[in-house]
């Protein structure tokens, strides 16, 4: 029969606020807002255009392309492959820059979380 206390579950706290005020994680902050704003903010843009120009640019949407393939149907499937696109482009993103200093940041607090009785 072991008489050892478990590590107090204070501890998990205060090694949290100290991953947060570390150097590391604040790069990873901002590696992860340095790709999900802007990119935000251009998939925002991408469709604000659609939609403006299909209430108001009626003539050019209904522009026929192809048989019965207009503008507006062109634009409309462009969303979508601009969805995968930024899907494909944040997994890479998140590959090369996030996932490796997210990793070494939880194998950091892992001891903590293990030790208290918390899952990690």
């Amino acid at each position: 029969m072991s008489t050892d206390t478990p590590t107090p579950a204070a501890s998990a706290p205060d090694r949290y606020l100290a991953v947060q005020r570390s150097d590391e994680f604040a790069g990873l902050r901002r590696a992860l807002r340095g790709f999900v704003f802007p990119m935000t903010v251009a998939f925002f843009l991408w469709y604000a255009l659609y939609v403006i120009l299909s209430a108001y640019a009626r003539g050019f949407m209904g522009t026929k392309l192809i048989g019965n393939i207009n503008v507006a149907l062109v634009f409309g499937l462009l969303q979508f492959v601009s969805t995968f696109l930024i899907a494909w482009l944040y997994s890479r993103h998140a590959d090369r820059k996030i996932d490796p200093v997210a990793d070494r940041i939880r194998d950091e607090i892992g001891e903590v979380t293990h030790e208290s009785g918390i899952r990690g």
